[in-house]
């Protein structure tokens, strides 16, 4: 089957999140009457509303004890309401300073925040200086992601960094509460040995290792897919850094990185054909600006606009003839599913539309995004609006239309709607001088890079 590596990729990154049943709320929730959202909004009043609406998600649903974020909004297995996410956090963090830059909450609460999220994440269980995928939010204890991922989530990690280094880069206030803030994120950083994960000093990435499984996993980090934070965050390291030779001859060699091949007339430069799903073109740039970025592989804006638009198109065209697709309705990633959980995209396509794909990919298809966005909330929003955004997806041909919220896919909303309105994130994961190195180590080319 075309998709048989990805999906295990899949599986491993994102898909347990699903393997969740749709059970109980985690939290009990106040009661929303979705029917009573604002009417007749500017575009840019509703824009603002999204943003702020779904950051309660990171705000007024994260762990009480940590300050993390919660999995997902409805009880993940049988682990009951502690379980956190590490890379979901790294997208919640990122959203806290998007609030505390919009005045949603103040910048001494957003402050106070961060310093409960990094004094818990020093305590909590690490290995090597790399945390696990899940985190008990009130022990800090790992969950296990599977019956050998019980370690360390070298992904997950990256993802939770680039939203720490953000942190960092935002509070510079002199005061006792930002101080700390920068303190502690910069001891969390300064302790994470990215190199320890090339397996013994071997030219590869490995995304996991156990102290009970070792590299049982046995999973080299190859592109394309969402994992390039993984290298930017190892050539970044101020003590561990991975070296240039780990960044080509892993994730720049697989039988999937290269494509060049045109899908409904788009080329597109990387990856999968038809570019999988769209979260690829999220995760790892949240913080990491496509703009301008280039290096011996591909245009990264080019690559990440190209995959958004062959996405839009295959909804548009809907070979299949699913119910509500359209130019006011697409977006396929990985999502929650009538049936499950699934990783969609054009080749893989069962009727199911995340918000979360259209709207994250506002600084890509700014006018597509637009559209999605008018028809979610107008149209749909009795059915798909809720106290913490959009719910994760809909699939109007079985008439399914899900009641939960997924971090990983929360966040991304958020921030990428921030850094197409005003390139906040972006601007500070670019201004980290540790970034800025370990890009150019690996021989990137950006406006940023001085």
């Amino acid at each position: 089957m075309k998709y048989t590596h990805l999906f295990l990729l899949l599986f491993l990154s994102c898909c347990f999140h699903a393997a969740f049943s749709q059970k109980k709320q985690a939290v009990p929730t106040v009661a929303f009457d979705a029917a009573k959202r604002p009417k007749n909004l500017s575009d840019t009043a509703l824009l603002e509303l999204v943003q702020k609406q779904t950051f309660r998600y990171f705000w007024d649903f994260a762990h009480p004890v940590s300050g993390l974020a919660r999995e997902r909004s409805n009880v993940a297995y049988d682990y009951g309401n502690e379980v956190v996410t590490t890379g979901g956090s790294g997208f919640g963090i990122m959203a806290i300073i998007v609030a505390s830059e919009r005045g949603w909450v103040t910048r001494a609460q957003a402050a106070e925040r961060m310093n409960k999220i990094v004094r818990f994440l020093y305590k909590a269980d690490s290995y090597h200086g790399i945390l696990p995928h899940w985190l008990n939010g009130e022990t800090g204890k790992t969950i296990p992601f599977s019956r050998k991922d019980d370690g360390a989530d070298l992904v997950e990690t990256a993802f939770l960094f680039q939203g720490l280094l953000c942190a960092r880069q935002y509070f510079t206030k002199d005061n006792q509460m930002e101080r700390e803030v920068r303190d502690r994120v910069n001891w969390l950083w300064d302790q994470a040995e990215w190199n320890f994960f090339t397996r013994d000093g071997r030219d590869e990435l490995y995304w996991h290792w156990s102290p009970n499984n070792g590299w049982s996993m046995n999973f080299p980090l190859r592109g394309w897919n969402e994992c390039l934070m993984a290298y930017i965050m190892g050539a970044s390291s101020p003590r561990y850094a991975i070296t240039p030779q780990v960044y080509n001859r892993c994730w720049a060699e697989s039988n999937h990185f290269k494509n060049g091949k045109e899908f409904y007339g788009i080329k597109l430069p990387l990856g999968f054909d038809y570019g999988g799903p769209l979260f690829f073109t999220h995760y790892s740039f949240l913080g990491l600006s496509p703009k301008g970025l280039k290096d011996q592989y591909a245009d990264y804006w080019e690559l990440n606009t190209n995959h958004t638009l062959i996405n839009h198109e295959h909804c548009i065209r809907n070979p299949k003839n699913f119910k509500g697709y359209g130019a006011n309705c697409w977006g396929l990633t990985a999502c929650d599913t009538y049936d499950g959980y699934n990783a969609f995209s054009p080749d893989n396509d069962w009727g199911t539309i995340a918000p979360t794909a259209a709207l994250s990919a506002f600084p890509y298809t700014p006018e597509f995004s637009m559209q999605a966005l008018k028809h979610f909330y107008y149209d749909l929003g009795d059915k798909i609006w809720s106290e913490y955004g959009f719910v994760d997806a809909f699939n109007e041909t079985q008439n399914w239309y899900a009641k939960s919220h997924l971090a990983i896919d929360q966040g991304p909303i958020i921030v990428m709607i921030e850094n197409y309105r005003t390139g906040l994130l972006w601007k500070l994961f670019m201004s980290c001088p540790e970034v800025q190195k370990g890009l150019k180590t690996l021989g990137f080319e950006s406006p940023y890079l001085r």
